[in-house]
């Protein structure tokens, strides 16, 4: 992290100056000649030093100040070139302390260890060619030595800080866009749950409805008890169908997807319920229940239970009308759960579980994505279980499940 933020304030984009950066740049300038003018001052006082030298002093003082502007673009060669002209000429120190401030700023320690090593060294150097003359030769490096420690002290301070705030930013920025992936994760999982959910009902709706149209349409002549029978089941499923279809794409629509939650799941008590609306449909099932207590199955054991028998089922209507279906449920808390459909081949059927639909006795063609059996093997994995479907010797077909009794 600090790699990085080290990497972007190193190399700062060149843009123009912001308001900031002219205030500081001012300021910076500033210091720097009102440094420059008091090294000016203590010269002056100096019989040694011609006016001449002094009127130079003070010239190269002012370009080395005017220089200061090139500080972020050049700031090394320039902090460079300013120690080595400090070091004849004090008037330009207060621009070298700038200067060195600057590289220890926007430049890695190793720099700037280099660059502060030079400016060290400068300072007895200047002490012994340019002397003070208010100040002894000791008091004078030490003043020196001490200005350029505080000034690289006070530079890597600021960049240590500018890196915090950029690593912490950047940290933010990313807890903001993984909190934002989580969530979206979580609305897709759980929309595609409440969808699988909707697939199993709907299908088992769909179905029930094509099969008792088909057999009005395929007798046309049958006593009217059994069509208007037929006509009511036909319309409570396409009423069930509906119901089930709004619930899904208001849940879909919304923009949390929490509305799947409070919708009850039906349970392994409810087998038996389902069982017999199929039996009414005109299929024939037996049911082999062989769990004592179906209450005390854990709630989502007996729900994925209870969509592997709907979809079983539903595909038995499909591709084996006619063919008597078995249900079988057993299992303890030690053993877990198994479940079992099978039935053999039906009279007219499709390959089951392969393709899209097939047409029965009763002329219906119930259309299929072949999609189900996938998705409840995908469905008793979630569950810590188990799911295989294929088809047996005698050419029926076999869903065989086994899930996990547990919370």
């Amino acid at each position: 992290m600090n790699g990085t933020a080290g990497a972007m304030t190193e190399e700062r984009p060149r843009t123009a100056r912001s308001l900031r950066d002219w205030a500081v740049d001012i300021l910076c300038l500033a210091l720097a000649a009102v440094i420059g003018i008091l090294a000016a001052e203590a010269l002056r006082k100096d019989p040694d030093v011609s006016p001449a030298l002094l009127a130079a002093d003070q010239i190269m003082g002012a370009a080395a100040c005017v220089a200061l502007w090139t500080r972020r673009r050049w700031p090394v060669p320039l902090a460079v070139t300013l120690i080595v002209v400090s070091t004849f000429v004090p008037p330009a120190s207060g621009a070298m302390l700038v200067a060195v401030f600057t590289v220890a700023v926007h430049r890695p320690f190793r720099t700037v260890a280099a660059v502060g090593g030079l400016a060290l060294i400068s300072g007895p150097v200047q002490a012994a060619v340019r002397p003070d003359p208010d100040l002894p030769f000791l008091v004078a490096t030490a003043t020196g030595v001490l200005l350029v420690l505080t000034v690289i002290g006070w530079g890597m301070f600021i960049r240590s800080r500018r890196q915090l705030v950029l690593s912490l930013r950047e940290r933010a920025l990313r807890a903001e866009t993984e909190a934002r992936l989580r969530a979206e994760q979580a609305q897709r999982l759980a929309r595609e749950r409440i969808a699988r959910e909707m697939h199993d009902v709907l299908a088992h709706r769909l179905s029930l409805l094509c099969v008792h149209a088909g057999a009005l349409e395929f007798r046309p002549d049958a006593p009217p008890a059994e069509v208007a029978r037929a006509a009511g089941v036909i319309r409570d499923s396409a009423h069930q169908a509906l119901e089930e279809l709004r619930e899904v794409i208001g849940v879909l629509r919304a923009p949390v997807a929490d509305g799947g939650g409070n919708r009850p799941q039906p349970t392994l008590a409810a087998l038996e319920e389902l069982v017999e609306e199929s039996r009414q449909a005109g299929m024939a099932v037996v049911l082999d229940q062989r769990v004592a207590d179906a209450a005390a199955v854990p709630e989502a054991t007996g729900r994925t239970v209870y969509r592997i028998v709907q979809e079983a089922l539903t595909n038995a209507r499909k591709h084996a009308e006619g063919a008597e279906v078995s249900v079988r449920v057993e299992g303890s808390p030690e053993a877990g759960l198994t479940v079992e459909v099978t039935n053999p081949p039906g009279g007219e059927q499709g390959e089951p579980g392969a393709r899209g639909g097939s047409t029965g006795r009763s002329g219906a063609s119930v259309p299929g994505s072949g999609q189900g059996l996938i998705g409840l093997a995908e469905r008793a994995a979630l569950a810590g279980g188990r799911c295989a479907h294929g088809p047996t010797p005698d050419g029926g077909f076999r869903v065989h499940g086994w899930l996990p009794w547990r919370p």
